[in-house]
């Protein structure tokens, strides 16, 4: 009867969430299983080749790595600041989340030049190929990320001087949720490129 009780519980849960969030959630398990899959592909893709050519890992990841980390920070202030009400440091952390997420993505295609420069081809070792698919799919679930995150700063910077503006937003679940949502997607993203990036070293 307790688990029955459970597991109603859970599926009242799940019909209570707004759309927003389940396509979110959906969407990140789509995304985690896509992840995963070419995770094991790339596994099991002669990835002892990668070691046998005596490289390293390009520059621009490494710091593109560090980056991602700080943005993680940057989000997570984004969500105090709604807590704080204040307006100007939201607008400044979410400027600072997609500049920061701009900068990622560009030293991305920086290392896959990089990559290039090593004798890491798109088309040549299928192990070596995966690191272009697994970054280059990172980069657009990323994008859709930054994407959002410019709408929500101009609709609320449009608004920045308007005190009943402010009051309306900073008191409305919506945008409450929406903000919420963003940071654990940024910081779900996140996690994703930490792993993959493990990944990376180990195999070369």
């Amino acid at each position: 009867m307790t688990k029955y009780k459970q597991q109603l519980t859970l599926f009242q849960r799940i019909e209570n969430l707004h759309p927003y969030e389940t396509m979110l959630y959906l969407g990140m398990l789509g995304s985690g299983l896509i992840f995963l899959f070419l995770t094991f592909a790339f596994l099991f893709s002669a990835r002892n080749l990668l070691s046998g050519m005596n490289q390293t890992v390009p520059t621009a990841f490494l710091i593109s790595t560090f980056l991602l980390i700080v943005s993680g920070f940057s989000a997570t202030s984004i969500r105090l600041a709604y807590q704080e009400e204040n307006t100007e440091k939201l607008l400044g952390s979410l400027k600072i989340t997609v500049v920061l997420g701009l900068i990622f993505t560009i030293l991305q295609v920086v290392g896959w030049y990089e990559l290039d420069a090593k004798g890491i081809e798109f088309t040549g070792i299928p192990s070596g190929s995966f690191l272009y698919v697994l970054s280059g799919i990172h980069i657009f679930h990323l994008l859709g990320a930054m994407i959002f995150a410019l709408i929500l700063y101009f609709q609320l910077a449009k608004g920045s001087n308007d005190v009943v503006h402010k009051l309306l937003f900073h008191t409305n679940p919506f945008e409450k949720m929406r903000l919420r949502l963003f940071t654990f997607y940024w910081h779900f993203m996140d996690g994703i490129w930490l792993i993959l990036f493990l990944l990376f070293v180990i195999s070369f």
